[in-house]
């Protein structure tokens, strides 16, 4: 048709708003490397983003603020490891597969999830985050447990409680081994790996 142009396709545009969000998190978690959660300040977060300290209080009130919702961000990419777990139907692959995405996180995210453990117990929100996260985890090895014929229940040799000690485990495990180098996150895995396995009744 005369004067008729076919819509050219757009590809979706990031909205400003959400380009300064993730520059304030990325520098975020770049001061907790180099300055640590007590050291760094708002100032240095909003330098760091290229913004003024007034444009960063538009999207965060505090530095707690900020490193909530950091944390929020890290535990999204763990929530989805582990629904990936829960859905891998070979037990020995599922708990290979959630090893191995657990070593990947702690060496990209190491610092933040450290740092989500310090303070769970001083702000709350951050709390209910990583405990909302160990609970999901929990769950997913559980079902890993019982696919392996481990009996569900909550007793303490049954599936549900062997799961929550494993998560704990875990949890301290690469809490520890991250503050050293890739190398004894490696091992870290390693054990982890095997004390599931042997929890699963998989060792023979």
């Amino acid at each position: 048709m005369p004067g008729h142009h076919p819509a050219r396709s757009r590809r979706p545009t990031e909205r400003k708003g959400d380009v300064r969000e993730r520059a304030i998190l990325d520098t975020c978690e770049a001061l907790l490397a180099q300055k640590g959660y007590d050291a760094m300040t708002v100032g240095d977060i909003a330098q760091g983003a290229g913004i003024t300290r007034g444009a960063l209080y538009f999207y965060f009130g505090s530095k707690q603020e900020v490193v909530t919702a950091l944390v929020a961000r890290t535990v999204e990419h763990l929530w989805e490891r582990s629904r990936a777990t829960a859905e891998t139907d070979e037990p020995r692959q599922a708990i290979a597969a959630a090893m191995r995405r657990t070593v990947e996180l702690w060496n990209e995210h190491g610092l933040v999830m450290r740092t989500a453990i310090d303070l769970s117990l001083t702000v709350p929100e951050i709390g209910e985050l990583w405990r909302h996260t160990a609970d999901l985890f929990i769950t997913a090895i559980t079902a890993v447990l019982e696919r392996a014929g481990v009996q569900a229940g909550a007793e303490p040799d049954q599936a549900s409680a062997m799961a929550r000690a494993l998560c704990w485990m875990i949890e301290r495990t690469f809490y520890h081994a991250s503050q050293e180098s890739r190398e004894k996150l490696q091992k870290a895995s390693s054990t982890c790996e095997h004390i599931w396995l042997i929890s699963a009744g998989l060792t023979a």
